[in-house]
């Protein structure tokens, strides 16, 4: 019951159900070891291997290989990027077609961001793409209040800004020569409104944030609302 499609003999079992349900190999195992995945009906252990002919079912469901999949998509500003609209705020599944709703976003952009929002069912390469030991570089165009002060410019850069859970640095240039309110910024961190929480540490608003790159993988021509299948790099 793995796959009409696979040609393997035999599988590792974390390999299988971490594809199956868009998850890391690690949050597999723990699901194995808490006794949520069964084999043939019997509780399952770690390090197992199965094969075509085994069934394999997490809390009583059966579970059936899917193909990987990987899409961009153009996040506007006013969307979540969840699964449960919270206060009538409309998530990101509302631009993508029903056949796509078992994507999960890699990583997130809050609701008053724009751009690159990276969706699969491969819970490696999600884990790959967001874990900070991978060191994925983001790419964002961010417009501030205020023209950014040489002293603070330099601290962000070259010191970094603390900030309630730890240290802050980011890279910035001018998107425009001689225009100080409009920068690109990069990192390779990803905690939650990182970039915003820098600036705002130093006296600054961010008005726009908007994400044009992850990795290897680029926003492009698309435009917002829209989104587009995607090859899996070594990004």
């Amino acid at each position: 019951m793995i796959s009409p499609d696979t040609k393997q003999e035999s599988w590792r079992l974390n390999k299988f159900v971490a594809l199956c349900l868009g998850v890391s190999r690690r949050k597999a195992d723990e699901l194995i070891d808490k006794g949520k995945i069964t084999i043939d009906g019997q509780p399952a252990r770690l390090g197992q291997q199965i094969s075509d002919a085994n069934k394999i079912s997490y809390n009583g469901k059966l579970l059936e290989l899917q193909s990987k999949q990987l899409i961009i998509l153009h996040k506007p500003t006013g969307y979540l990027c969840s699964r449960a609209s919270q206060g009538g705020v409309p998530t990101i599944y509302k631009l993508l077609p029903k056949n796509l709703h078992h994507l999960k976003p890699v990583g997130r952009l809050d609701k008053d961001s724009s751009g690159l929002i990276l969706m699969t069912n491969d819970g490696d390469f999600a884990h790959s793409m967001t874990h900070p030991s991978f060191y994925k570089i983001k790419r964002y165009l961010v417009t501030i209040d205020q023209p950014l002060q040489p002293l603070h410019r330099q601290m962000i850069n070259d010191f970094g800004v603390q900030l309630p859970d730890g240290r802050s640095q980011l890279t910035l240039e001018r998107q425009h020569e001689g225009d100080d309110c409009r920068w690109i910024v990069e990192m390779s961190e990803g905690r939650n409104r990182q970039i915003r929480r820098t600036f705002d540490a130093l006296g600054y608003t961010v008005k726009k944030l908007h994400r044009t790159n992850f990795g290897n993988y680029s926003l492009g021509d698309l435009k917002r609302g829209e989104w587009r299948e995607e090859k899996f790099t070594n990004s």
